[in-house]
């Protein structure tokens, strides 16, 4: 039960400040109960995106001046229309890598993206990372673990590349129907 309550909470404090993702914590936990492989996901998603909207509010109620400090304002208002455009794609990729989330979080809460476009992007990019975690565990066991560990930045770039190429397919899909 503890462990439960702890991973969510794990995954919470992730997306706000803490360094450490709960990858390892939800595939041990998978490894010794299998049948609740989908239910750690989901818990470890949940748990994700409200963390991912705490460092929301952080980033609106504060971070601009903080951001102001550090980086010049030209560059800042290039960062902030390039991710207001493609708001949405940034969050689903930058959910699914293992690029820290919670600069994402507190970013879109700067740049004031819509929050309901933020969970629902949060919700896509974190439950595809964890759910399929917790699924390719229960399904091939402890002999998927050095293979996740040595292999997880390609499967991010392949999933990634697929969500580019999705995004693109999209574009193109929606131009050719509005000409005719």
């Amino acid at each position: 039960m503890y462990s439960i309550f702890g991973l969510f909470l794990w995954a919470m404090a992730e997306s706000i400040f803490f360094p450490v993702p709960p990858d390892a914590l939800l595939m041990g936990l998978v490894i010794h109960s299998p049948r609740y492989a989908l239910w750690y996901g989901l818990l470890v998603t949940l748990g994700s995106v409200i963390g991912a909207l705490i460092g929301y509010v952080i980033g609106l109620l504060g971070g601009r001046p903080l951001l102001e400090r550090f980086v010049r304002v030209e560059r800042l208002v290039k960062v902030q229309k390039m991710f207001q455009d493609h708001d949405v794609w940034a969050i689903i990729i930058a959910g699914v890598t293992p690029i820290p989330y919670k600069v994402f979080a507190i970013s879109a809460g700067v740049f004031r993206l819509s929050v309901s476009r933020f969970l629902v992007a949060s919700f896509i990019g974190r439950g595809l990372r964890f759910m399929l975690e917790a699924f390719l565990v229960q399904l091939y066991g402890p002999r998927i673990l050095e293979w996740v560990t040595n292999y997880f930045d390609v499967m991010t770039l392949g999933i990634v590349g697929a969500s580019i190429l999705l995004f693109i397919a999209g574009n193109k899909w929606r131009v050719t129907k509005c000409k005719y």
